[in-house]
């Protein structure tokens, strides 16, 4: 099978290719870096050369991150709240840094995991067929 450069790309599975993403490495060599920063891009990979133009994650990583770290600080605050009625200065204390915990942390490699879904299972753009021909 041969790429969009047409050099020769190995099959993976989706769980290899979930676990470069995990590990923010190239989608296609697994070995290069993905991220020049913390969240910016790198415009190729240094080892394979991949051209990183195509890729496209958009919010879908913040939003499952937001809604998964909503749910866990929120639970946390409810079950605080009713059994030890603390001040609002405490809750302040205590959720602020749990929130942004929940959410810095993981965008990265949620960011690079879908980023490597995308490109194993070669998503694109939607195009509309001309079938007059």
């Amino acid at each position: 099978m041969n790429d969009s450069a047409g050099t020769p790309q190995s099959e993976t599975t989706v769980l290899q290719s979930a676990m470069r993403g995990l590990a923010c490495k190239c989608p296609r060599c697994g070995q290069g870096k993905l991220y020049a920063g913390f969240l910016t891009l790198a415009p190729a990979c240094d080892r394979c050369g991949l051209d990183y133009a195509f890729i496209d994650s958009g919010d879908g990583p913040a939003i499952f991150i937001i809604m998964l770290a909503g749910g866990i600080v929120v639970a946390c605050a409810l079950i605080v709240e009713v059994k030890y009625q603390p001040p609002y200065w405490l809750h302040a204390v205590l959720w602020l840094p749990l929130i942004l915990a929940t959410t810095l942390l993981p965008l990265r490699a949620m960011k690079s995991l879908l980023i490597a879904l995308q490109f194993h299972h070669k998503a694109a753009p939607g195009r509309l067929v001309d079938r007059s021909k």
